[in-house]
């Protein structure tokens, strides 16, 4: 069966789709001994040979779908040229997976990682608008007024937030934990609405993503997700 060369990529681990475009364009990439950059080009992977970077790449039989408790201290990166310690070495796969999304080096919590491309594509869509919990830790106590103006969209620098919500979970006198979901995912866009309404985010842990929760997972610890989890990443 025939399939869009970058689809046919993401299926087997290489990246994302976005990223196996990019491979293709920049002439990374051979069918049957061809380089090919044509991103519609189509490939049957059980006639041709597909190589990135003079290396064959196959169909894994196994895909992987796992939680990682993201501890601080590490980059979401499968490897980093400064040698800083990434979320891979955390890991203890034999098949190459990759992270889904991304949590900042001093951030903690979900991390979902995969092998499965499609999954990535699905989960990180924009149209998905994939529910995405925190729990941010802020010196003070914020009152309505700066709840309202986080659950109403804020000015993050050039771009106004979609509706969040916002609850308030303790307050212990100095420090307060709010509860936030977002529907979106820009970059330290929960440290910035933060930012923004003068509280300034001291601890950060993502708990959930979507139907996918982190529960008492311990911190640099690995769960695989279960059958039901699976199928509802699928289904997005």
């Amino acid at each position: 069966m025939e399939e869009r060369l970058q689809k046919y990529m993401a299926e087997c681990g290489v990246a994302s789709r976005r990223k196996c475009e990019k491979m293709i364009q920049d002439g990374r990439v051979k069918v049957n001994g061809t380089i090919v950059t044509e991103l519609g080009f189509k490939v049957d992977y059980k006639k041709d040979t597909i190589e990135l970077d003079n290396k064959e790449i196959k169909l894994e039989d196994k895909k992987v779908y796992a939680i990682l408790n993201k501890p601080k201290g590490y980059l979401t990166a499968a490897s980093d040229y400064r040698g800083r310690k990434t979320v891979i070495d955390l890991l203890n796969f034999k098949e190459r997976v990759f992270p889904v999304g991304r949590l900042d080096f001093n951030t903690t919590g979900l991390l979902i990682v995969t092998n499965d491309g499609e999954i990535f594509n699905r989960i990180m869509h924009p149209r998905q608008n994939v529910n995405k919990c925190y729990l941010a830790t802020v010196k003070g106590k914020p009152q309505f007024k700066h709840l309202d103006a986080l659950r109403k969209g804020i000015d993050i620098g050039g771009y106004i937030t979609k509706e969040a919500e916002v609850s308030v979970v303790s307050f212990d006198g100095k420090n307060s934990i709010l509860k936030i979901v977002i529907h979106e995912g820009k970059k330290r866009q929960v440290r910035r609405m933060c930012a923004a309404v003068g509280f300034p985010v001291e601890e950060l842990k993502r708990i959930s993503i979507g139907n996918i929760k982190l529960g008492d997972l311990k911190e640099g610890n690995v769960r695989m997700l279960n059958k039901e989890e699976i199928e509802y990443l699928r289904s997005l």
